[in-house]
C-alpha cells in the first residue's frame, strides 16, 4: 500500500502498540489481560507496519521468523510448567519467587504469558503476513478479457 498518511503514521502507531503490548502483558499475571492480549497488541504492531511499508518490510522488521517464535514460544510455554514439577507438585503449578519494584511478584505464572504471548504474536503475524502476501481476487482478474 503505497498511501502517505500511514507511511507517515506507521511507525509510531506501531511503538505504541508494541509498549501497550508489553504493559498488558505484564499487568496480566496478576490481573486480566496477560499474554493472549499482548500478543494480539504486538501483532497488531507489526502489522501496521506490514500494512504501511509491504509484507517483505514487516518480516524483515521481525528479525526472526513466526515458526521459529512459535517453537519458542511453545518451548517457553513447557519450560514455566515445569518449575511445579521441580517442587513435587503438578505440571504448571504457579510458583512464585519474590517481588520487583512495579512488576509484581516474579512467578512462572509470569513465564507463562510471556509463552503464550510469543505464541499468539506469532501465530498471528504468520497468518496476518502470509494474508498479505496473497494474490488479491481483483489481480487475477486484470489479464482476462472484459
Amino acid at each position: 500500500m503505497n498511501w502517505i498518511p500511514l507511511r507517515v503514521i506507521a511507525s509510531p502507531v506501531s511503538i505504541v502498540l508494541l509498549v501497550m503490548s508489553v504493559l498488558t502483558l505484564v499487568r496480566g499475571h496478576n490481573e486480566p489481560g496477560g499474554g493472549f492480549i499482548g500478543g494480539l497488541l504486538a501483532a497488531s504492531g507489526f502489522l501496521v507496519h506490514a500494512l504501511a511499508f509491504g509484507p517483505a518490510r514487516g518480516r524483515r522488521l521481525l528479525t526472526v521468523p513466526p515458526p521459529v517464535l512459535l517453537g519458542l514460544g511453545i518451548l517457553t510455554v513447557t519450560v514455566s510448567g515445569l518449575f511445579g514439577l521441580l517442587q513435587g507438585q503438578a505440571f504448571l503449578t504457579g510458583q512464585w519467587w519474590f517481588e520487583v519494584p512495579g512488576l509484581g511478584k516474579l512467578s512462572s505464572v509470569l513465564i507463562f504469558d510471556l509463552g503464550v504471548y510469543i505464541v499468539v504474536c506469532a501465530a498471528a503475524l504468520q497468518l496476518l503476513l502470509w494474508l498479505l502476501d496473497a494474490p488479491s481476487v481483483d489481480s487475477d482478474k486484470e489479464g482476462e478479457p472484459s
